[in-house]
């Protein structure tokens, strides 16, 4: 994104190769837990009111609609799931970096995001009226069998959205630092977990074959 009018970053360090941290970015639940999730779920709380207003049988049907797909994600949230609510993979380079593409009017209740998002927009820039946001994570190797992982989110705004889009980051900024912290530490778990498990195999087995007697004095 070669211009852009708000930007936001963060990071972490695994105790992981890249290829696990990489991995995990797509297995871990990036919701992050329940703070995590509340905020998420807060940012729908509007446009929740107003549908309620505009007609209460649909916005019962959608509730319910709602609430099923949560059943199904039980497992978590993942970003196969925030694809199909909306957000794009417009560029990847496993496992070094993956690019996440929205557009839409991210201000408005239900942030009107656009069906398509590619690396035409970026080069273009947003439309009149709304805003643009890549969202991208790295992955980096480091010294000591470590691995820093970094996410960055930058937003570019229309002229005449842009006023609309800083009032709206002025609230949510501080929740979306929030979630976008919680989840790097979910991907941090996961990349970890997923270590620590072969680990614990291995130091089973040697236990294991440490606790048996040599075939030599068995024979005797």
């Amino acid at each position: 994104m070669p211009a852009y009018d708000v930007v936001e970053r963060h990071r972490t360090v695994v105790r992981a190769a890249p290829e696990a941290v990489y991995a995990a970015l797509r297995e871990a639940d990036l919701a992050g837990g329940p703070l995590a999730t509340a905020l998420m779920s807060a940012r729908l709380l509007p446009a929740a009111l107003i549908a309620l207003l505009r007609s209460p049988r649909q916005a019962l049907v959608e509730l319910r609609e709602r609430r099923e797909r949560r059943a199904e994600r039980r497992g978590g949230f993942r970003l196969a799931d925030f694809e199909r609510a909306g957000f794009h993979v417009v560029a990847e380079r496993a496992p070094e970096e993956i690019v996440i593409g929205l557009l839409g009017k991210f201000w408005t209740p239900r942030g009107a995001l656009c069906a398509s998002v590619s690396v035409d927009d970026f080069r273009a820039g947003p439309p009149s009226g709304y805003a643009l946001a890549g969202w991208a994570f790295t992955v980096a190797r480091r010294p000591g069998g470590l691995t820093e992982l970094a996410t960055e989110t930058r937003v570019w705004c229309a002229a005449d959205a842009r006023a609309k889009f800083r009032a709206y980051w002025l609230v949510v900024r501080p929740g979306s630092g929030l979630i976008r912290r919680a989840m790097l530490r979910a991907v941090r778990r996961e990349a970890e977990r997923v270590r620590a498990v072969p680990a614990a195999c291995t130091r089973a087995r040697a236990s294991c074959r440490a606790g048996q007697p040599s075939r030599r004095g068995k024979s005797q």
